[in-house]
């Protein structure tokens, strides 16, 4: 039988090289949550490893470099918070309401213009 998680209060507490590497493992059950259960995100990581190395081999400077793999790093940045968003929704309200969809409609629209974010970028930077 294993243990009972720590509670919210239990955490708090922690400070320096265990509070990081707490959060450093959080941080991974997350990203393998997301993995798991969210096919746009695993969409959205193979983009990110296709387009992440052509960005920093393509790029012609730092500033260019960052500005087109750190626009792709972004969607993700953004899909995980809008499946945290869509988890936290359907906990608290289970059945159809009118602002649960709002909320994920935002959530998704949140997504969109992170796509289209990257995609200006990525025009901007190497065709002007």
């Amino acid at each position: 039988m294993s243990a009972p998680p720590p509670s919210a209060a239990d955490m708090k507490g922690k400070r320096g090289l265990t509070r990081l590497w707490n959060a450093a493992r959080y941080s991974i059950k997350g990203i393998a949550a997301a993995w798991r259960s969210e096919e746009a995100f695993r969409q959205e990581v193979l983009l990110v490893m296709a387009a992440a190395p052509l960005g920093l081999w393509l790029g012609e400077n730092g500033v260019e470099r960052a500005l087109l793999v750190g626009s792709v790093l972004l969607i993700l940045i953004v899909e995980l918070l809008n499946s945290a968003l869509e988890a936290i929704v359907d906990k608290a309200s289970p059945e159809m309401h009118e602002l649960a969809g709002r909320a994920k409609d935002m959530g998704s629209a949140a997504v969109l213009i992170s796509l289209v974010l990257a995609a200006t970028v990525w025009i901007l930077t190497l065709f002007f």
